[in-house]
């Protein structure tokens, strides 16, 4: 699945890995975006699998006109070795007879790899959130028991709230065994955890309700959640503690309304 640029592939033992869900306003992608722009990450390789539907473009993270031209594909995994940090961009959706595949693929990439712990940034309809949901900010959290372990005392110190199970028929107590976790919109997300709680792996969901639209201020109120735990913008050689826009932002909307119209 992992197809390495150079020869040899490179060494993830004990990196944290990120990755986003295809999820509803592309808010997990954006992130991603974001964290590969300002930590000036390099290309380290790209996954060959027919469970994305395929597609091809321009670098989206030129800096200058000499790598404009650089072609990248639907999903591509980049490293900041000094940092210890892999993210793996997904730029196209999965296929849907194929999710279960795509999802056993990641996860044995992910055991094979050696990585010391999984983010999935992702996102959920704003629409179907229920009463207490209303109430607080929109932020949440899923951690598997195995994250857990290393984990609970910083998410407890950092005050952030665990996504709620809800009953599966809302008004209708008798028929609501159990609460059931309930992730509308956000794709993969539910599943996945799932999956990586029967394996053990440690892996960490961070989720964001949100709507369709431009979702750039979801992004950032994202990936601001997920720098108050890595602390990604604490590194000395950054150049600035602000989070950097690639260029490809430049046309999320389209090239703007030709001239010649009017």
């Amino acid at each position: 699945m992992f197809i390495p640029s150079q020869n040899s592939s490179p060494s993830f033992k004990d990196f944290t890995l990120v990755l986003p869900a295809v999820a509803v306003g592309n808010v997990g992608q954006l992130a991603v975006d974001l964290m590969v722009s300002t930590l000036n990450m390099s290309r380290v390789g790209y996954m060959h699998t027919d469970c994305l539907v395929p597609m091809a473009g321009n670098n989206p993270y030129s800096r200058c006109k000499e790598d404009a031209e650089e072609l990248h594909t639907s999903a591509e995994v980049y490293s900041a070795a000094a940092q210890k940090l892999a993210v793996l961009q997904i730029r196209a959706p999965i296929i849907e007879t194929k999710t279960k595949k795509f999802i056993q693929l990641l996860l044995s990439w992910i055991k094979t790899s050696g990585f010391s712990r999984t983010v999935v940034l992702s996102s959920s309809h704003a629409y179907q959130r229920d009463d207490q949901q209303l109430r607080s900010a929109p932020l949440r959290y899923l951690a598997t028991p195995s994250l857990l372990k290393a984990a609970a005392d910083a998410f407890t110190e950092l005050g952030w709230r665990e996504m709620e199970r809800v009953p599966a028929f809302p008004g209708l107590p008798e028929a609501n065994a159990e609460p059931r976790l309930s992730i509308p919109g956000g794709g993969i997300t539910k599943r996945l955890f799932t999956e990586s709680c029967a394996e053990d792996l440690p892996l960490a969901v961070l989720l964001l309700f949100c709507s369709e639209g431009d979702n750039i201020p979801d992004a950032f109120t994202l990936v601001n959640h997920l720098n108050d735990w890595l602390h990604l913008l604490d590194d000395p050689s950054l150049k600035q503690n602000t989070w950097t826009t690639p260029s490809s932002w430049s046309l999320l909307f389209g090239s703007g309304v030709p001239p010649a119209l009017f």
